[in-house]
């Protein structure tokens, strides 16, 4: 059996000579991504590069039109939907409903592993965007959008996971292998993509309990916290010890509250569900 070492050496290499790439985020949501950066781009600007991606726009109205964002006059257009919500968040909707068509198998033998991690990081993404409604210094569209993205480096270990059959037919060791070169992996993506070392930081840290950064919550505490309310109820362990993790307290939750039962929590994080699934 393959060691860490040696995979992550194998798979840095395999990368460098372009035997396995990392993953791209759609042409679309980089233009939309980047045009939102600039003054003096327009609504209609925005809509025309959205409308290039006939089920990226259909996934964006009905976000629009959805409970958590709808007005009282429904939204029938793209451009309409760039004006009511504003470029900023637009420009999150994108990136983050964009984000299913990166976690697509080639092969069955991954595409029950991807789809199971696309739903997981879907609930994540959820939980955090309702947890960061209270922290008012974070945008509650970015810590959606650092949900999707926590676990992002696990895509091209499990690719190329596949060119060793051992590994591949040993379950509790590549669940092993994922979990330790993930935070490394997710790190290198998210640089190769330019996004802010806000979000760079949830890739390198989701999975570190001790984390604390400081006095004020960030994106990587919300995230913490939500993978850790996501987990099964078979794997919670002891949820007394989590009054020992900071980001619980940073982001002002009872670590032996579960969220789904305060009032209100089920019907959004349904609700964000609904975008992805």
């Amino acid at each position: 059996m393959i060691g860490k070492a040696a995979f992550f050496e194998s798979l840095q290499t395999a990368i460098k000579e372009n035997k396995i790439t990392l993953p791209t985020l759609p042409e679309v949501a980089l233009k939309v991504r980047d045009a939102v950066e600039q003054e003096n781009v327009t609504a209609h600007q925005i809509a025309d590069m959205v409308a290039t991606d006939a089920a990226l726009s259909a996934r964006l109205l009905q976000v629009a039109n959805s409970p958590l964002y709808r007005g009282r006059v429904p939204i029938e257009s793209i451009q309409m939907a760039v004006t009511r919500l504003g470029y900023k968040l637009v420009r999150s909707l994108v990136v983050s409903l964009a984000m299913k068509q990166i976690f697509q198998a080639t092969n069955d033998t991954l595409d029950v592993r991807l789809r199971s991690m696309w739903e997981q990081s879907v609930e994540i993404a959820a939980i955090s965007r309702v947890l960061s409604q209270n922290l008012r210094h974070l945008d509650k569209e970015q810590a959606m959008l650092a949900g999707l993205i926590h676990n992002i480096g696990s895509l091209p270990i499990l690719t190329w996971a596949e060119s060793y059959p051992e590994l591949m037919e040993d379950e509790a060791e590549l669940d092993k292998l994922v979990a330790e070169l993930t935070p490394a992996i997710g790190t290198q993506i998210l640089e190769f993509w330019g996004f802010p070392e806000s979000l760079v930081r949830v890739a390198a840290e989701a999975q570190n309990l001790s984390y604390d950064s400081g006095p004020q919550a960030d994106y990587v505490d919300v995230v913490i916290v939500a993978r850790l309310q996501a987990l099964p109820a078979d794997k919670v362990g002891d949820m007394a010890s989590w009054i020992n993790v900071p980001a619980f307290l940073k982001v002002g939750l009872d670590p032996e509250v579960e969220m789904i039962e305060i009032e209100g929590v089920a019907e959004d994080i349904e609700s964000v569900q609904a975008f992805f699934l």
